[in-house]
């Protein structure tokens, strides 16, 4: 049965409860319009940070721990809660479109370097890695090969696209590596990738400047978390990473040096981001990315107790190497 008793609240009476706890509206038909076109629960994913804290021992642990109460702090009001969502997604915006060129280049990098070999290299597993093809899932008893296998044939099998359609009539179903790879999310790649033999997996953090192949692992697995969450549009200024991404050793990659071993650095968006520019800038040198990105971050809203350090950036961000378009 669920415990869950709150009712059903209008829109005249979800601004009445943000207002009664001390959210400032100028405006109540403009703020019955973003309620209508936000939601209630979506928009107060931004204004969380606005409500008041107060500091209570833990009931298990007895440790002292920060709460947020439900009222607002001093001078908090709705536009500052609009301002905050609209940067966000942005946000979200500019990260899609940096994933999806470091996507689309790391499908050409894979099958090309298994294509050469096997124009159906990701059915041959000889050319992949032993664990990959043995190695079980315990939470479905198959290889972690057969369950990515699934998952491409599933996504063949449910592929509207017409040079699917055309390899179909013209080749029959079973398609190269080169248009498979077309297929494949974020998710599918990278996980092929870390089933691709360390040689290849070598080879390919090589083309990027990257001299670990097991640092570009992570690096996918992280630039996936933070693709679904601006794919489905959820909050990302200051989430905080599932999947922190591992950072090379001190000296290997200097323009990381300054991040490496800083909890609060390495555990939200600010390290993704510094990734995403190494990889862009191997992929589209010329992209004009970099700069769009200091400029939306430059745009920070004004909101008192909030700034980009709530995403991980540390102070003098701006002069860093790595940070500068």
């Amino acid at each position: 049965m669920s415990l869950y008793t709150k009712p059903f609240l209008t829109l005249e009476q979800q601004l009445s409860v943000l207002k009664a706890r001390g959210l400032s509206v100028s405006d109540d038909v403009a703020a019955l319009a973003c309620l209508s076109r936000f939601g209630y629960y979506r928009l107060s994913a931004y204004w969380y940070p606005l409500r008041e804290t107060t500091v209570v021992a833990h009931v298990a642990s007895g440790r002292m721990v920060v709460q947020r109460l439900d009222h607002f702090k001093a001078d908090t009001n709705l536009q500052q809660v609009i301002h905050l969502y609209v940067f966000d997604k942005r946000l979200r915006l500019l990260v899609l479109d940096a994933i999806e060129r470091i996507e689309v280049a790391l499908r050409v990098d894979i099958a090309s370097t298994l294509g050469s070999r096997d124009p159906f290299a990701h059915t041959n597993m000889k050319l992949l890695h032993g664990s990959f093809v043995k190695q079980v899932n315990p939470s479905t008893g198959r290889t972690r090969y057969q369950d990515w296998m699934a998952k491409h044939t599933l996504a063949v099998a449910r592929s509207r696209d017409d040079f699917v359609k055309h390899f179909d009539s013209k080749y029959g179903s079973r398609l190269p590596i080169w248009v498979s790879v077309e297929l494949w999310d974020f998710g599918m790649l990278s996980t092929f990738f870390k089933g691709m033999k360390v040689v290849d997996q070598s080879a390919i953090a090589a083309r990027y400047g990257i001299p670990d192949w097991q640092l570009l692992q992570s690096w996918l697995r992280s630039l996936n978390f933070v693709r679904n969450v601006a794919a489905h549009h959820s909050r990302l200024w200051n989430k905080n990473l599932i999947d922190q991404p591992k950072l090379p050793k001190a000296g290997a990659m200097p323009d990381f040096d300054a991040v490496i071993g800083v909890p609060d650095v390495t555990t939200r968006l600010f390290v993704v981001l510094c990734i995403t520019l190494h990889l862009l800038r191997a992929v589209c040198p010329n992209s004009s990315w970099p700069k769009r990105l200091r400029q939306e971050l430059m745009a920070f809203p004004t909101i008192q107790g909030l700034s980009v350090a709530d995403m991980g950036f540390p102070a003098g961000w701006e002069t860093q190497p790595l940070r500068k378009p």
